[in-house]
C-alpha cells in the first residue's frame, strides 16, 4: 500500500508557493512552451485544492505487488477479474504516463458487464510501472532498454502463472508490446496498440533529415508525414534532451512547477488540450487528472529515471519491430500520427484489427477511457478461447 508521508506533500506545496516564475512569454500562443498563465493557474490549483490523497487512494483500491526480475524491483498492480473466463492482459504505459494513466480502464476491463459490456469480454489485468518510473526500482547501471523490460513483462506474467495472456500499449508501451510480438515469448498470443510501429522507414528518414516526402505517397500517407515532421521540427525536443543528457534535467527533481512544465510540453496538442482544462474548459482529462501523475512523478522522484529510457532506447520510435504475433491496432486522431491501414498491414502481418476512433489523443486510455475499453474488448475478442489457467500466488 501507498502511504505518502504528509510532511512530503507540505514540502511540494511548499515548493510550489515558492516557485521562481519567469517572465510572460513573447507569442500569443503555445509555441514557446506552456505558458504562464496556464503553469501559474496550474500551480494555484496544485499548492490550494488539490488532493493527492484521493489518487493515493484509487491506487491503492487494486493489489498492489513488488517482485526483483533481472536483479530490479517491479511494482505492479494485478486486478484479477470476477468472471471465470477472463483473458490475461498486461498494459504498458509510456513517458509522460505512469500507473495512474491506466487507473480508469481496470475495471471497465475487469468486469465488463458493470460497464456496460458483456463478462465474454472481461481481463485479468496487470499494469506495471517500467524500471525508473513510479515505485518500480531505478536501474543504477545501464542496459534496461525497451528490449529488456518487454522481457521482463514476459517473465511477469510467467511468474503470475499466466500461460495464455495478451499486451497492450502506448508511447513506450506501444514499442514494448511491439518487441514482445516480435520476442514472441511463450504464452503471449496478441497484442493491442494505440501507438503502433508502422511508419514506413523512408518516411520515417525524410522526417528526421528534414527531407522532401518520399514520392508516391497518397493523401492520407502525405498527411501522416506532415504530422510526424510538425511534431519532429517543433515538439521532440523533449526526447533528445533525455536521450542525449538526462542527467543534466536536475531541475526535475528540485522544482515541482518545473517538473510539470517539462511533462505537459510533450506534443503541442497534449498540451493544448491541458491548457484548455486549467482555463477552465471541459475536456477527456481534469484539472486533478493531470495533477495527479505529476505528483505521482514528483513523490517517487522520478523525473530524471525514468528519462533514461531515452537514453537506453537505440530502436527507431515509429518503425516497424517485425511482429510476427496477431495485432490490433486503434488510430485516434489526435495521436503524434495516424497509420493507414496499409501500413498496419506491412508492419503487422497478422493484423486482426484496425479502427479509426473519433476522438482521443496520444493519452487514449487516460482521456478517452470509454473509447479505449472497447477497442481493447473488440480488438482482442477474435483470440479468446477456452478457460483460461488460474494464476500462481503473485
Amino acid at each position: 500500500m501507498i502511504r505518502v508521508p504528509e510532511a512530503d506533500l507540505e514540502d511540494l506545496r511548499a515548493r510550489i508557493v515558492a516557485t521562481r516564475w519567469p517572465e510572460k512569454e513573447t507569442v500569443p500562443d503555445q509555441s514557446q512552451g506552456p505558458r504562464l498563465a496556464t503553469m501559474r493557474a496550474l500551480a494555484d490549483y496544485w499548492a490550494s485544492e488539490y488532493d493527492w490523497r484521493k489518487c493515493e487512494s484509487r491506487i491503492n483500491s487494486f493489489p498492489q505487488f513488488l517482485t526483483e526480475i533481472d536483479g530490479l524491483d517491479i511494482h505492479f498492480l494485478h486486478a484479477r477479474s470476477p468472471h471465470e473466463d477472463a483473458l490475461p492482459l498486461i498494459v504498458c504505459h509510456g513517458w509522460p504516463g505512469s500507473i495512474v494513466e491506466q487507473l480508469k480502464i481496470i475495471e471497465p476491463l475487469t468486469d465488463p458487464p458493470a460497464h456496460g459490456g458483456q463478462a465474454s469480454d472481461a481481463f485479468h489485468v496487470v499494469v506495471p510501472s517500467m524500471p525508473g518510473y513510479g515505485y518500480s526500482g531505478k536501474p543504477t547501471t545501464t542496459g534496461w532498454g525497451p528490449e529488456r523490460i518487454a522481457r521482463a513483462w514476459a517473465e511477469l506474467m510467467r511468474r503470475l502463472g499466466y500461460d495464455r495472456y495478451v499486451a497492450q500499449g502506448g508511447d513506450w508501451g506501444g514499442q514494448i508490446v511491439d518487441l514482445m510480438g516480435a520476442q514472441a515469448p511463450t504464452g503471449l498470443i496478441g497484442i493491442h496498440t494505440n501507438f503502433p510501429g508502422a511508419v514506413r522507414d523512408d518516411v520515417t528518414a525524410a522526417v528526421v533529415s528534414g527531407g522532401p516526402p518520399p514520392s508516391g505517397l497518397d493523401d492520407d500517407e502525405t498527411r501522416l508525414y506532415e504530422k510526424l515532421k510538425g511534431f519532429w521540427e517543433t515538439d521532440v525536443a523533449y526526447a533528445l534532451e533525455l536521450g542525449t543528457h538526462p542527467q543534466t534535467l536536475y531541475g526535475l527533481a528540485d522544482s515541482p512547477v518545473g517538473l510539470a512544465a517539462w511533462m505537459l510540453d510533450h506534443d503541442s496538442t497534449s498540451m493544448a488540450l491541458i491548457a484548455r482544462v486549467f482555463d477552465g474548459q471541459h475536456e477527456g482529462l481534469t484539472r486533478d487528472d493531470v495533477l495527479d501523475n505529476i505528483t505521482h512523478y514528483w513523490l517517487t522522484n522520478t523525473g530524471v529515471s525514468s528519462g533514461r529510457l531515452y537514453w537506453e532506447n537505440k530502436l527507431s520510435f515509429f518503425g516497424p519491430k517485425g511482429v510476427s504475433v496477431p495485432v490490433a491496432v486503434s488510430v485516434f486522431p489526435d495521436e503524434l500520427y495516424q497509420v493507414p491501414r496499409s501500413w498496419a498491414e506491412q508492419a503487422y502481418p497478422n493484423l486482426i484489427h484496425y479502427n479509426r476512433l473519433p476522438v482521443g489523443g496520444h493519452f487514449a486510455a487516460w482521456e478517452q477511457p470509454d473509447l479505449f475499453t472497447e477497442e481493447v474488448r473488440a480488438g482482442l475478442r477474435s483470440l479468446r478461447k477456452a478457460q483460461v489457467p488460474e494464476p500462481r500466488s503473485s
